[in-house]
C-alpha cells in the first residue's frame, strides 16, 4: 500500500506491473473496495501493463488532507480526484476501468478530458454520468424499488442505519445486487474493513443526496457539474460490460448507452454475473481492458 498527496486527499493505492508499462487505473464502487480487482490485476501486469488501484474518497486508507474540506461524494468530486491522482503520479494518459462510483469517475474524465484517456471500460451503467437536473423525474416503479437505499440514505434513519450497521447493510446490498455470486464471509470481510474510514458515512450520504438534487455540492465543482448537466458524449475507445444478473441496474436488451459514445464502442452482456463485475468475472473484465 502506498499513499500520495493529490489535491484534497492523501490517496491510498496499490500498484502492480513493470515500471514503464502502459498505465491502467482500476476504480471500485459502492459498497466495494480495491479487493474487487485482486484477480484482475495479475492478468494485466502479466501483459506488461502498469496497474494502479486507488481507494476512493471515504474508503480504506484514503483521507482528507484538511478537516474543513466538505465530505462531498458528488460525481464531479470523484472525477477530480481521479485527475489529481493521475497528475500526482505523472500519468498523462491511461486506460480507465471501473464500475459504479469508480465507473462514473472514469466516464466523466473520458467525457470531459478525453486527452487523458487511452480507453474506457465501464460496467453496470455504460454511460455512467448522472443527469442531476432531471433526477426528480420518477422512474418505472420496479426500478424505484431497486433504489430503496438511495431514498433510505436521504433520511435521518438512513444516516443512523449506515453509521451503526454499515457492515451488515453493505453485505446485504452485495447479496441483493449480485444474487448469482456465491461470495464467502472472508471475501466480504476483506473489503468491509474499507468502510471503517471515518469519512465513509458522510461521503456516501452526500453522494446519494446530491444525485437527487437534495443537497448542494462542493462549490469548487460547480463548473464541472454544469458541464455534466449537458450530458457530454464520450469519444474515446470504450467497452461497456453489463452483468445480466445485476439487480440494481438490470441491463435492457436494447442499447440505450450507444448514443452517448461517438468513438469506437462495444457492448458486452455477461450471463450469470451481477453488479460487482470485476470480482465476479475478472477474466472478462481484464479481457475488455486488453482489447483496448
Amino acid at each position: 500500500m502506498k499513499t500520495i498527496p493529490a489535491s484534497d486527499l492523501d490517496i491510498a493505492y496499490v500498484e502492480h506491473g513493470p515500471e514503464g508499462g502502459a498505465p491502467v487505473i482500476l476504480l471500485h464502487g459502492f459498497p466495494y473496495d480495491i479487493h474487487a480487482f485482486d484477480a484482475v490485476a495479475p492478468i494485466l501486469f502479466k501483459q506488461n501493463l502498469r496497474v494502479f488501484v486507488p481507494y476512493l474518497r471515504g474508503y480504506g486508507a484514503t483521507t482528507f488532507r484538511d478537516a474543513n474540506t466538505p465530505r462531498s461524494g458528488q460525481q464531479a468530486a470523484l472525477a477530480h480526484d481521479l485527475l489529481a491522482f493521475m497528475d500526482a503520479l505523472g500519468i498523462q494518459k491511461a486506460i480507465l476501468a471501473g464500475y459504479d462510483w469508480g465507473g462514473r469517475a472514469a466516464c466523466i474524465v473520458a467525457a470531459l478530458w478525453p486527452e487523458r484517456v487511452a480507453g474506457l471500460v465501464s460496467c453496470g451503467q455504460g454511460y455512467n454520468l448522472q443527469d442531476i437536473p432531471n433526477a426528480w423525474k420518477p422512474l418505472a416503479p420496479a426500478q424505484e424499488v431497486r433504489l430503496w437505499y438511495t431514498y433510505y440514505f436521504n433520511t435521518l434513519r438512513g444516516v443512523k442505519g449506515l453509521s451503526l450497521n454499515r457492515r451488515a447493510l453493505c453485505q446485504h446490498i452485495w447479496g441483493m445486487w449480485s444474487p448469482s455470486w456465491s461470495f464467502d464471509q472472508a471475501t466480504y470481510d476483506a473489503t468491509a474493513q474499507a468502510f471503517d474510514n471515518p469519512d465513509f458515512v458522510d461521503v456516501v450520504i452526500h453522494s446519494y443526496r446530491h444525485r437527487l438534487g437534495e443537497v448542494a455540492g462542493d462549490p469548487q465543482y460547480e463548473a464541472t457539474e454544469a458541464l455534466l448537466a449537458g450530458q457530454p458524449e464520450i469519444t474515446v475507445p470504450s467497452v461497456v460490460i453489463l452483468g445480466a444478473d445485476d439487480e440494481v441496474t438490470p441491463p435492457s436488451l436494447s442499447d440505450s448507452d450507444a448514443a452517448h459514445f461517438s468513438g469506437p464502442y462495444r457492448r458486452v452482456l455477461l450471463e450469470g454475473v451481477g453488479h460487482n463485475l470485476p470480482q465476479e468475472a475478472p477474466e472478462a473484465f481484464a479481457g475488455a481492458i486488453l482489447s483496448l
